[in-house]
């Protein structure tokens, strides 16, 4: 089959691979008939290359056909159209039953200290290969697959693998009152679609904040009070104009979908360049335990938000040697909540809201569709910020 595969940094290529085949009785092979390209798999193409070897199958946002089940896996057949959450959890085990996916204590790497298995996604996260490929091999398939139905095209259902469930567990967890204020730090795919159920979610005002001229128009076109931060000469006069329409507060929750890229954090740029050109066996050891995060969206973060009120981090972050201001975030007493998205503890809530009428506008959310062949073009498109890219599917 043909696949997305990881070559080195900025390296992506689509070559021949084996096709997945069934290993155990609780997996399923199915054919993708779309796939996402994620915010998370640049880090890959840029931050995280220690992690990677040459050859890794990519992505983790797909949707397709079952083409074959395991003995272990009642409730699928051959035929089935189903959406692939990125995790990979067994649905049994304690972490599971109290909607802790992630945390899945059956597919835990525990060699690497991690959580959950996910799909392309570094040796951290088990190697499992990734979605952005014609068939995907599905462990866990008794508890991961969502089925949905037929007819509406692929976009209305796409988005529950990663999109959906992330911005609703961002918004969950920023706990933001009935009618109350959340600010969204960055408008990527997840920021984008975190304004967008916070609204549906009963915020009564929603404040975006990017650089990127295509994501903030989308931003304002939905009702979200956009600040353009290019129009600022500082992040604290960016502060300063969203307290301005706070009563002088700030939001009552803010949240962080930038993570360990922002802009603006030249030192730690420069030092997540330096190590990601460095041979693996050297980069790896390094970033695990001095690796630092660019921290300006955060910063930001803690700077906006109210006294009292609740950070939400759904931006990735991988430091381990971060310096974080405790005494701001203890004399505020800030309430900050983060982590992986818990795909199936929130996807029955969220698939009411794919109905014709589209409240979250998931029908033509993809600002670009292209065939799979194109993916080394719309990583790199995406990852400069081209061509007004907010959100890529592919089509193998």
């Amino acid at each position: 089959m043909r696949a997305v595969t990881w070559q080195g940094k900025r390296d992506v290529r689509v070559e021949n691979v084996p096709d997945p085949k069934i290993q155990e009785p609780t997996d399923a092979v199915i054919r993708v008939t779309s796939t996402g390209l994620c915010g998370s798999d640049l880090h890959l193409y840029e931050v995280l290359t220690a992690f990677m070897t040459p050859g890794d199958i990519l992505g983790h946002e797909p949707i397709g056909i079952v083409e074959e089940v395991g003995a272990g896996v009642p409730d699928l057949k051959a035929g089935d159209r189903v959406v692939v959450p990125f995790q990979i959890a067994c649905g049994d085990c304690w972490m599971c039953l109290n909607g802790l996916p992630t945390q899945c204590e059956t597919t835990q790497v525990a060699g690497e200290g991690m959580g959950a298995a996910l799909f392309g996604y570094t040796r951290l996260y088990g190697a499992v290969p990734g979605a952005q490929a014609e068939y995907l091999r599905v462990p866990q398939a008794q508890f991961g697959p969502i089925k949905i139905p037929e007819g509406p095209p692929d976009d209305r259902f796409v988005y529950l693998s990663d999109v959906l469930p992330t911005a609703w567990q961002a918004v969950s967890y920023a706990d933001v009152p009935e009618g109350g204020s959340v600010a969204v730090l960055g408008l990527g795919p997840i920021g984008d679609m975190a304004c967008r159920v916070a609204q549906v979610r009963g915020a009564g005002r929603v404040f975006g904040v990017d650089l990127v001229p295509e994501r903030l128009r989308r931003a304002k076109e939905r009702g979200v009070e956009t600040f353009d931060l290019r129009s600022f000469d500082s992040d604290k006069e960016l502060v300063a104009a969203i307290r301005d329409e706070t009563d002088g507060r700030g939001p009552d929750a803010v949240i962080d979908a930038v993570g360990t890229e922002a802009h603006g954090s030249a030192a730690a740029r420069l030092a997540q360049q330096a190590v990601s050109v460095l041979p693996r066996k050297i980069g790896a050891p390094l970033t695990e335990r001095f690796g630092v995060d660019r921290l300006a969206a955060l910063y930001t973060a803690i700077d906006l938000v109210r006294r009292g009120g609740t950070l939400s981090l759904v931006g990735v972050y991988g430091g381990m040697a971060d310096p974080l201001p405790l005494l701001t975030l203890f004399d505020k007493q800030i309430q900050i909540r983060m982590g992986q998205a818990n795909v199936r503890r929130w996807s029955d809530e969220i698939i009411p809201y794919l109905t014709d009428e589209d409240p979250l506008g998931v029908d033509d959310f993809a600002t670009h569709r292209v065939p799979l062949e194109e993916a080394p073009h719309a990583y790199e498109m995406f990852q400069r910020k081209q061509e007004g890219a907010v959100k890529v599917l592919m089509k193998p």
